[in-house]
């Protein structure tokens, strides 16, 4: 009897010794750093917690543009994962330093967290700490309108089944920065981000020293929401949310997502489930455009010579149902940007030659055109498509009857379409007292600079006749961008500093003169000049302060 406690008394000694030694060999939990804009949140946690628990691997590698895709390649694991970076639109990670020029796009995320390449990476992240403006803001990036409804009626839905089916769509291509976090981090358990604006790293660095005097030993990376954590950042939105599990709603849109994503499968066999995406309503199709269009964008020419690549293609190309839905729905696309690039993906797609997809490119603006739909953002849509450089647009957009010349917006247009008239009258434009009129004309000449001497000139004795302030200050800061360097026209320019008394104007005039060529004119006597009439700052030193020292280096 004492001999078998004697026994069992060992067994229990050696099994806690076990557990004891296991625990002294248990590898430390890996906290994965991205830093691309401050580095005040990595630092506060590696300076508390202990190094014997946790390990820091800092990823990003300055100089090595392909940081991110060697930490796959060495197979690096994450239990806890910070990221610290700006991302205000929801397309990436950035910095606001200009000695840097590191960035992480969502769609290297995505391709990592799609592809069993890189599965290491994520495989058993327990949380994500996303230091960025708007990381897990809700609002959606992709919503079901008006053309969906339209769609569907047209392939006999109902007035009410269009709403369900295209709500439900909304819900499903969403893609809210919140959602496409949540699709990268699948099976995370707690993502911390932030709803809105985040506190830069300076305020953030505080918050997490107060953090870590209350947290309870080994709670980072433990895959349990931290309320102490959510009670601190609260005030500046910070929220928690999982990442996307197993048999959420959202997971056929993460698969396919995926699809196109991941690394492994062949160009052939993404072309193949491109295909199977072409047989769905072409407004659902439209919502899966982002994916569709970076996925073709990597098709190279050569790649498309290659027989299996070929055969893809051309299955898609004689699918005449296919095409008929696409074509039909892009030419009733609300958006003129959005129906600009469905044109461009049919084009690639075989679905249109290079002359119908201009054919249906001036169709966009002539239809914009007839239904007073032609502004600002179409302007700059015209001036930058290479269609705009086909020669004869023109002549066949004045054709069809819905220009109106009087219009800015048309004549700008005309102009990228290589109107000579136009262009003299989206020049005028510049020096109007319509603020709207002056914007565009500042849109036109950003894709198409000055290039005549006479034309500089004209520009620069208008804008001195300007009496609207804030139009005038428009028109100098797109002549501005000019750089000018005749020297009449610096002249001119430099001359009407002593006559205005507006600040933003002198302002503006500094900024032209700061970047023009002032070596034909006196620099000393300009400098008095700005130093006499300048109207003195509220704020300090300014763009004018900085003229008049270059000038007295110079």
């Amino acid at each position: 009897m004492v001999l078998h406690r004697v026994i069992r008394s060992g067994a229990v000694l050696a099994a806690l010794a076990g557990a004891t030694s296991h625990a002294a060999l248990a590898a430390p939990k890996t906290v994965c750093t991205i830093t691309i804009n401050s580095a005040d949140e990595r630092e506060v946690f590696k300076r508390h917690l202990p190094a014997g628990d946790y390990r820091f691997v800092e990823l990003v590698r300055h100089g090595q543009p392909d940081w991110f895709a060697q930490a796959c390649r060495e197979r690096v694991s994450c239990d806890a994962l910070i990221i610290s970076g700006h991302f205000d639109d929801g397309t990436e990670f950035y910095t606001d330093r200009y000695e840097d020029r590191e960035a992480l796009p969502v769609t290297e995320l995505q391709q990592a967290a799609c592809s069993a390449s890189c599965g290491n990476l994520f495989g058993q992240l327990k949380e994500v700490y996303l230091f960025g403006c708007n990381t897990l803001k809700s609002d959606p990036r992709n919503v079901a309108g008006g053309e969906a409804l339209r769609s569907l009626i047209r392939a006999g839905k109902t007035e009410a089944e269009a709403q369900r089916i295209a709500s439900a769509w909304s819900e499903r291509y969403g893609e809210s920065n919140r959602e496409r976090l949540r699709h990268i981090f699948k099976n995370v358990p707690v993502l911390y981000g932030f709803s809105s604006k985040a506190p830069l790293g300076r305020t953030a660095g505080p918050l997490l020293e107060r953090y870590f005097q209350t947290a309870p030993a080994g709670e980072v990376a433990s895959g349990r929401v931290s309320q102490t954590m959510l009670q601190l950042f609260g005030p500046t939105s910070m929220i928690a949310v999982p990442g996307l599990a197993d048999g959420d709603a959202q997971t056929a849109y993460r698969s396919d997502m995926c699809a196109l994503a991941d690394d492994a499968p062949s160009a052939a066999n993404k072309l193949a489930f491109v295909h199977q995406v072409l047989q769905r309503d072409a407004a659902e199709v439209r919502l899966f455009l982002d994916h569709l269009e970076r996925f073709m964008g990597t098709i190279e020419p050569q790649a498309r010579r290659q027989p299996a690549v070929a055969q893809a293609l051309a299955a898609i190309e004689h699918d005449q149902a296919a095409r008929e839905r696409f074509l039909a729905f892009l030419r009733d696309v609300d958006e003129a940007p959005v129906q600009a690039r469905l044109i461009e993906l049919a084009r690639g797609f075989g679905w249109l030659a290079d002359e119908q997809a201009r054919a249906e490119f001036l169709g966009l603006v002539r239809s914009r055109m007839a239904r007073d739909k032609l502004g600002l953002h179409e302007v700059d849509l015209v001036c930058a498509s290479p269609h705009s450089r086909a020669s004869g647009l023109a002549s066949r957009l004045a054709a069809t009857g819905v220009v109106q010349r009087g219009r800015v917006a048309h004549a700008a247009a005309m102009a990228c379409l290589g109107d000579a008239d136009a262009h003299e009258r989206t020049l005028q434009a510049l020096t109007s007292a319509k603020d709207d009129e002056v914007q565009i004309a500042q849109v036109y000449l950003r894709h198409r600079p000055l290039a005549q001497v006479a034309e500089v000139r004209a520009l620069t004795a208008g804008i001195a006749r300007m009496k609207a302030v804030s139009a005038q200050v428009r028109a100098l800061e797109t002549l501005a961008k000019q750089r000018l360097t005749d020297p009449q026209s610096v002249q001119a320019i430099a001359g009407l500093f002593s006559q205005v008394r507006s600040l933003p104007v002198q302002r503006a005039i500094a900024n032209i003169l700061i970047r023009a060529d002032t070596g034909s004119i006196g620099r000393a006597e300009l400098a008095r000049s700005l130093r006499q009439h300048r109207v003195r700052s509220p704020d300090g030193h300014d763009v004018i302060d900085a003229l008049i020292r270059v000038l007295q280096t110079a």
